[in-house]
């Protein structure tokens, strides 16, 4: 005998299932497609920006401002941003050592101490990832064999990367602006329906056969948290889109992790489960706990998809399900010594772990309501 999660569904909640998770996962990859074909159009504006203006201004080599604009122009703008930092900052330290070195002593002696010297400044500095941009930046200055000063070369090539990062920024800003806290915004709501049929294959193998596809839907709940957490990086160099959004996303992202956490452990709990009797004893309350956990799950993807946190799912109010499981638990707990020690532990440990993960559910449509100062209906 299975949980009994197989009730039938409500008209709030079909209405939900129906408006975000078909139409919007088809959504999202039309808008894929069409975003890659922005992307790529934007990086040809911005290297053929550069090339023109480069050739406007006079600039000798203002093929580094198009090759700077390619490099940093990334899928969004948070993205961008970050990029174009990294860049900007190898290059004014590649440009100072680069140019320093040059004056004392003789290659290669003079070359490998600069490249050193680079790469333990943007260490200690936090910028790692400018270590590599003040490399190549040092090597053209100080190993281009080209008439003229060396501080002069090292200003040409700061002046060119600023010119690419100013174009690349100006594009990805002006021009079908991809802003990536909506992404993850998009993210976080496709995440949370993932995590809900995590949640549903996990519990087919309670009592029962192990869904088929569970592995598959751990691969994608957990593809889905690596691909929100980047998105959450890039988020959080892009300005504000009004009260509370990074707060809130940074927010929904630590849940949904935690919510994975208590998932793999529901997952490990329900193994080896063959019609255990003890759980059984907690019906009704130990299926109507998982049914409305899983009615939680599309409403908090629901409040994600609106950006409205501060409608409380009607019918629904997961601490009276978890009262009334505990409530069954004390009820049946003198009848364990007719059950074996395996299935009292896997009972105890589902309903722990279901506790848990209805917690965390309205906790993260609560707390990031208040998050961005919204208020309770």
């Amino acid at each position: 005998m299975r949980l009994k999660t197989d009730k039938t569904m409500s008209q709030q909640e079909l209405a939900i299932k129906l408006r975000v998770e078909a139409p919007e996962r088809a959504r999202l990859l039309s808008w894929e497609r069409q975003r890659l074909l922005i992307h790529a159009a934007k990086t040809a504006l911005a290297a053929a920006l550069c090339w023109w203006l480069a050739l406007r201004f006079g600039l000798h080599d203002g093929y580094w401002g198009s090759i700077s604009a390619i490099i940093v122009l990334q899928s969004n703008v948070g993205s961008t941003v970050n990029a174009s930092r990294d860049r900007i900052l190898g290059t004014l330290i590649g440009s100072i050592l680069g140019f320093s070195f040059s004056l004392f002593g003789a290659l290669p002696w003079n070359y490998i101490l600069a490249v050193l010297a680079a790469v333990i400044v943007c260490g200690l500095l936090g910028l790692r990832s400018s270590s590599r941009l003040a490399g190549v930046t040092i090597t053209i200055i100080m190993l281009v064999q080209k008439p003229g000063p060396k501080w002069s070369l090292a200003l040409d090539r700061v002046g060119e990367v600023v010119l690419g990062i100013v174009v690349a920024l100006a594009v990805t800003t002006l021009v079908f602006p991809d802003r990536a806290r909506l992404r993850l915004r998009d993210g976080l709501a496709q995440e949370f329906l993932v995590l809900g049929g995590f949640f549903e294959a996990i519990l087919q193998g309670f009592r029962g056969a192990p869904a088929e596809n569970l592995t598959a839907m751990r691969d994608d709940a957990l593809a889905m948290l690596r691909g929100n957490n980047q998105l959450l990086e890039a988020a959080r160099h892009e300005p504000s889109g009004g009260p509370g959004w990074r707060e809130g996303l940074s927010m929904l992202s630590q849940f949904g992790r935690s919510l994975f956490d208590a998932l793999v452990a529901l997952e490990f709990s329900v193994k080896d489960s063959h019609e255990d009797a003890y759980a059984q004893r907690l019906e009704p309350a130990l299926g109507q706990l998982a049914v409305d956990i899983r009615t939680a799950f599309h409403h908090v993807a629901d409040c994600i998809h609106r950006w409205r946190f501060n409608i409380p799912p009607r019918g629904l109010n997961l601490e009276d399900d978890i009262a009334r499981l505990e409530a069954s638990m004390g009820a049946v707990r003198h009848t364990g010594i007719e059950f074996s020690q395996a299935e009292i532990l896997r009972a105890y440990a589902v309903q722990l772990h279901l506790k848990q993960i209805a917690r965390l559910l309205r906790a993260s449509r609560v707390e990031t309501n208040r998050a961005i100062g919204a208020g309770e209906e």
